[in-house]
């Protein structure tokens, strides 16, 4: 269940548990963000009581979402902002109320440091982990002059509670399906990998956070992109992917023309 894709980055991550920013104040027209990038834990959280195998799967982190972050950000020239730990930790695409912003129980795994957290508890993994990443994010957002695109990089596994998924790029949206949309429709004319719109999540997961509160609550353009993690496995997937979805990305924002961008999306 090792997975090695992208230890460069946690290796740079970890002199700082809350976050990474990439291109801080660059004038792009996107804004990566990577919630789940790192499996890191700090030292005093004795990696939760997990054994090495399941602090490198998937229930830890989304692995190879930071290589493609980091490949994407520099073919799009775009500002980035990662998350620098393991969302075992805190799931920095939930909100604090969230029962599953601190999980006892990850898919079929029981998580032993978060079983029994009192609120005192659950309140540290916020102001730790939470605020400085959410501070960040608003933080670039506020550098840009113009609209930009709010863009969510995550992978999933290829099986999930014993279900194989074919799914292989997920295109999520909540209600603003705008930029969505423009990229479901220019999709084939770029990859042949199966991709579906809402899937293999949906706003009835509670995965929507991110694109909410940053996106649609400014009325910005917004898409969650989901990589099925068997291919980006090795940094070639990573980049082979990423090339894809900047070409896609901007023929997909062409397509949804500026005049487009700029009508409100109520929040």
């Amino acid at each position: 269940m090792g997975f090695k894709v992208g230890e460069i980055y946690l290796r740079q991550m970890q002199s700082s548990s809350q976050v990474e920013i990439l291109r801080s104040g660059h004038q792009s027209a996107f804004l990566l963000v990577c919630e789940h990038a790192s499996n890191y834990m700090p030292a005093a959280y004795n990696n939760l009581g997990l054994p090495e195998d399941l602090r490198q799967s998937h229930i830890a982190w989304d692995p190879g979402a930071a290589s493609v972050t980091h490949k994407l950000s520099e073919k799009l020239q775009a500002p980035a902002v990662l998350g620098g730990a393991s969302r075992l930790l805190y799931d920095c695409n939930r909100p604090p109320e969230a029962v599953d912003a601190v999980p006892s129980r990850s898919e079929i795994f029981d998580i032993p440091g978060n079983a029994d957290l009192s609120a005192g508890d659950i309140k540290l993994r916020v102001e730790q982990f939470y605020r400085p990443f959410e501070a960040a994010l608003k933080s670039e957002l506020d550098k840009h002059d113009k609209q930009i695109a709010l863009v969510t990089i995550h992978s999933f596994t290829p099986v999930y509670k014993g279900q194989v998924r074919a799914v292989e790029i997920g295109i999520l949206h909540d209600k603003d399906s705008r930029l969505a949309d423009a990229m479901l429709a220019q999709a084939l004319n770029h990859t042949v990998m199966k991709v579906e719109r809402n899937e293999p999540y949906g706003a009835q997961d509670g995965v929507m956070h991110t694109l909410i509160e940053h996106g649609i609550s400014r009325s910005i353009l917004n898409v969650m992109i989901e990589i099925r993690n068997d291919l980006i496995a090795t940094e070639e997937d990573c980049e082979a992917v990423a090339s894809m979805l900047a070409v896609l990305l901007n023929d997909a924002l062409s397509q949804v023309g500026q005049g487009e961008q700029l009508k409100q999306v109520s929040p």
